[in-house]
């Protein structure tokens, strides 16, 4: 293979999304590779194989949903709280490219499938619910709430599609972790939309060539890039690929002036109390899980700006 074919294969098998259309704009669908993210949320929060799992498939699928935001800054949020081990999986996604996420029980596992899947379902719990926010950055965020329907996350997602959203839509997720961490993570979105609704024979086609396919982390492994997928779909009903490729990584907002102001939630004597009982505070952000200290002269400088704003209000 020579040079160049080498680098464009490894640009197309790095993180990143991209989108297309087919039928004539009839058919929506967006693609995502999320290796490396769902791998550094693994590491980052010390994550068994199956919560690896649950988190990478919940943060691409806030990716694939953040897709198809218009406003700069639009942003996703998924909780999936079920009545199973992991209890709640929050992802946060934007349109920028960037998500974060955590798991409230990170460190549960369970055994495999009989088919030796990991059984994100189980784990997940399949009575409960998912609550999906969108805030496009300005007035209030839209939310909604539907029932679990099998703790997978995938068809959890696309229900709440066309519960919430009535939009028909086939999600498919896939996370593959070994013992040497996350290998191959992704998902593609592939929507009907109004001008496309009524043609039953496009639909058909459609949801049988889906049936086909293997699962999406295993087309990964096996060197499919976001392109051949969508050819092997739709390429003979009009596939347009856009040629944006969206770059994708974790990233989360905190940052310690953050963590400072949140401190300055607490009252004068508690913070007194953290400076002399414990010499400073710290804090760890649920979604990334960097850790912030604040010492004894960051907490005097907070109580003295506390005590100057109180002055300046009296």
């Amino acid at each position: 293979m020579e040079a160049e074919d080498i680098k464009k294969r490894i640009f197309d098998m790095a993180d990143q999304l991209i989108r297309a259309t087919a039928a004539g704009g009839g058919i929506r669908v967006v693609g995502a590779i999320t290796t490396d993210l769902t791998e550094e949320a693994r590491q980052r929060h010390h994550l068994s194989y199956v919560a690896t799992a649950a988190l990478g498939r919940t943060m691409t699928a806030g990716l694939l949903l953040a897709s198809s935001m218009k406003q700069r800054g639009s942003r996703v949020n998924i909780r999936l709280k079920g009545d199973g081990p992991l209890g709640t999986v929050m992802a946060d996604a934007g349109l920028d490219g960037t998500v974060r996420g955590y798991v409230e029980h990170p460190q549960v596992e369970l055994d495999p499938t009989q088919g030796g899947k990991l059984d994100v379902g189980a784990a997940v719990g399949q009575t409960g619910y998912v609550y999906v926010v969108r805030d496009v950055g300005y007035g209030y965020p839209y939310s909604s709430t539907v029932e679990l329907v099998s703790g997978e996350v995938g068809e959890d997602i696309a229900n709440y599609l066309v519960s919430s959203e009535q939009t028909p839509s086939a999600l498919m997720l896939g996370v593959f972790v070994d013992p040497a961490g996350v290998t191959s993570a992704g998902g593609m979105l592939v929507q009907i939309l109004p001008k496309a609704a009524q043609d039953l024979a496009l639909i058909e086609l459609l949801e049988s060539r889906l049936v086909s396919l293997a699962g999406f982390s295993t087309l990964l492994r096996e060197g499919r890039t976001l392109t051949d997928i969508f050819q092997q779909i739709l390429g003979d009903v009009g596939l347009t690929i856009f040629p944006d490729h969206l770059p994708l990584r974790f990233h989360c907002s905190c940052s310690r002036d953050r963590v400072l102001s949140a401190l300055k939630l607490f009252s004068i004597s508690e913070l007194e109390e953290m400076r002399e009982e414990d010499g400073g505070a710290e804090a760890t952000c649920q979604f990334c899980n960097n850790v912030y200290r604040a010492d004894r002269a960051d907490l005097q400088d907070l109580i003295r700006e506390i005590r100057s704003d109180a002055a300046l209000m009296n």
